[in-house]
């Protein structure tokens, strides 16, 4: 079942529960697991933003908005994986299915929001940077919105460095830099080959890049022919594999929001991508 609710409050005296059961028939179980999950809007003024809370105050001229998909709000990620908690922020390990951006339809599904229910003790969790729905690895989560803020500068200054490992099909070069635009921006990925599995004929490589855009180092491999193993958007149609993207970030390294010194974050051994 998916429908939208749009509705007018015209009265103080309103509940948000109370309108969305009459607008909806839902039960007041469902509705709260629906405000929990982020499906519902609230439109003050010329600002929306998602309600969570069933006592949320209401006035007259606000609109509360329902997006209601039982599909989306029935999924249930994997745990993410704790690798260090430094207060003001904090180091995660994002597993395959888990997002960095919710929907209008929730966000229940978000590593930001998993962290902002699982972990303790409880803190805001803001994104900093973003990983594809079918990736993994380390993501840094922030605790404060000037800490994500720091983060944010760190990324627009190129002062972060992330890696990632691939595996990817062929033969791939000993060394190979890309710098293909990527919808007319540049893009550039820096690669190497850590090994090569001639029985399976796949390469083990590492990738660096200087750019963050969407997609780009799934777009430069593919691109050069060699698209990465469980890769259904830009892979090998009639990959054969059944296996997840092989795509993960494996270290993080950046000067400490904390004390500015170096710090350094690796994936744990027991998490890094398998030979398939």
């Amino acid at each position: 079942m998916k429908f939208e609710r749009h509705i007018e409050v015209n009265s103080d005296d309103a509940t948000v529960i109370g309108l969305l059961q009459d607008a909806t028939g839902l039960s007041k179980q469902v509705i709260k697991r629906t405000l929990t999950q982020g499906a519902v809007w609230l439109t003050r003024a010329q600002t929306t933003q998602r309600i969570r809370r069933v006592d949320k105050t209401l006035k007259d001229g606000d609109s509360l908005h329902l997006y209601y998909n039982d599909e989306i709000l029935a999924k249930r990620p994997d745990s993410a994986t704790l690798v260090a908690d430094e207060g003001v922020y904090s180091i995660w390990v994002k597993p395959y299915g888990m997002l960095c951006q919710g929907s209008k339809w929730g966000d229940h599904c978000t590593i930001n929001r998993w962290v902002e229910q699982n972990h303790l003790p409880q803190r805001p969790a803001f994104i900093v940077h973003r990983l594809d729905r079918a990736a993994t690895g380390l993501m840094i989560i922030a605790h404060k919105k000037k800490i994500a803020a720091y983060f944010s500068r760190l990324f627009e200054q190129r002062k972060l460095t992330k890696c990632y490992q691939a595996l990817v099909h062929g033969d791939f070069p000993e060394v190979k830099t890309f710098d293909n635009l990527i919808e007319g921006k540049s893009a550039v990925s820096h690669c190497k080959k850590i090994n090569y599995l001639a029985d399976k004929k796949y390469s083990f490589v590492e990738i660096s890049i200087e750019t963050g855009r969407k997609h780009q180092i799934r777009r430069h491999l593919s691109e050069a022919g060699y698209p990465i193993v469980g890769d259904r958007l830009y892979g090998i149609q009639d990959d054969a594999t059944g296996v997840d993207l092989r795509l993960s970030s494996c270290s993080l390294s950046f000067l400490s929001p904390v004390d500015n010194g170096e710090k350094s974050y690796t994936l744990p051994e027991e998490l890094r991508l398998a030979i398939v």
